[in-house]
């Protein structure tokens, strides 16, 4: 069951003049959050804004007994209730519903573990790859961001273990272009049986799980549809998928996903 608290700030760590990371005290959904899981947050009591907004489980806090004391959010700033939580000041408190949603299922060895991420899609693998260290499993996280000052937490993935392929759309840092090719050039190359996880744009996304599909190896997408709720009353997060028969309806994707098979999308749907 979701628990929802009262979080209180701990930190607030600005990474840029739009990004930051958010560190909230919950011991108690700490404990039950699973990777690619998410919460839903509400900066303020007031009704601007009125509804809550979906925060992938970025990161795990830990005391020194390592006991899970709170988490973390990863957060761009775009609209009100993300500008709220933008300034955020240490000590104070926001609405934390959660964990919520479908989770990943780290995969182990001798399957190798290849993330994808774009922009803020990097948010659900940080927990992921705590887990998929933790299972030995060998993991690539393939990170593009349209210039090298919007790429984040490179070394924190490296000190996991996690061999990190950077790609920059202005070429600033790493290869020069989306992160679909530096990918599609290693499945072209790879030698042992790899699991694909990946999150960002839809776009991106539907090209990563094309890629997956071509080259036979299985695709977990973590989707980012706009929610209200988080518990699937409220029916603004559905997106299109695909039965055994190719036939297509909706589902809530805070009910059945947000990690989705990436077999099941109908991509034609949330693409266009």
């Amino acid at each position: 069951m979701p628990i929802d608290v009262e979080a209180a700030v701990l930190s607030n760590t600005r990474l840029s003049d739009e990004f930051n990371v958010l560190a909230l005290s919950a011991p108690e959904l700490a404990r039950a959050a699973r990777p690619g899981q998410f919460v839903m947050i509400k900066p303020n009591d007031g009704t601007d804004p009125l509804l809550r907004r979906p925060f992938s489980v970025f990161q795990i806090l830990r005391d020194g007994a390592g006991h899970p004391t709170g988490i973390t959010i990863f957060n761009k700033r775009i609209g009100r209730g993300t500008g709220l939580l933008f300034d955020a000041a240490p000590g104070s408190r926001v609405a934390c519903l959660g964990p919520l949603g479908r989770a990943f299922a780290p995969v182990g060895p001798p399957e190798e573990a290849w993330m994808v991420a774009g922009g803020v899609g990097l948010a659900p693998f940080m927990t992921l790859a705590e887990a998929l260290r933790d299972r030995g499993t060998t993991t690539t996280l393939f990170y593009g961001a349209r210039r090298a000052p919007d790429l984040f937490f490179v070394e924190e993935f490296e000190r996991l273990g996690i061999h990190v392929v950077l790609s920059t759309e202005d070429g600033s840092r790493g290869a020069h272009g989306r992160v679909t090719l530096p990918l599609e050039s290693a499945l072209v190359l790879r030698r042992s049986s790899v699991h694909v996880y990946t999150c960002g744009p839809t776009p991106m996304m539907s090209a990563v799980a094309r890629l997956a599909e071509a080259h036979d190896c299985p695709c977990d997408v973590s989707l980012e549809p706009v929610m209200g709720c988080g518990l699937g009353g409220c029916y603004s997060c559905v997106v299109g998928v695909r039965d055994d028969a190719g036939r297509s309806h909706f589902v809530r994707s805070c009910i059945e996903g947000p990690v989705f098979d990436s077999r099941r999308i109908a991509w034609d749907v949330l693409v266009h």
